[in-house]
């Protein structure tokens, strides 16, 4: 996973896109690009796919992406076609409809 964080603030340092202090995540610096590039890094280069996502306000998607070593990404996605990784992290793991792992 550090790879990926490391990866994705040299890509940020190329393309940087400042955002509020409210807006700040777990990670040291926010990262985010128009969302296709987004979208196509995290697809391309992690083998990520969509896990879910859901309506935070009428501005502002919220998206979890996995790939399939466990890793997870966390995706703010604007009304304005730009997109920020709030927060990444390991072992994720999908919930049954009965509320169990697995």
């Amino acid at each position: 996973m550090w790879h990926r964080i490391a990866s994705l603030i040299v890509a940020s340092c190329l393309a940087p896109a400042p955002l509020p202090a409210w807006a700040a995540g777990p990670i040291a610096e926010v990262i985010c690009f128009p969302r296709a590039t987004l979208v196509e890094r995290l697809r391309v280069q992690y083998g990520a796919t969509l896990a879910g996502s859901g309506l935070r306000n009428m501005e502002m998607v919220m998206e979890i992406w996995t790939d399939p070593q466990g890793d997870w990404t966390l995706v703010q996605n604007y009304t304005d076609g730009k997109s920020c990784i709030l927060a990444m992290g390991e072992f994720w793991e999908t919930a049954r409809e009965d509320g169990a792992k697995g």
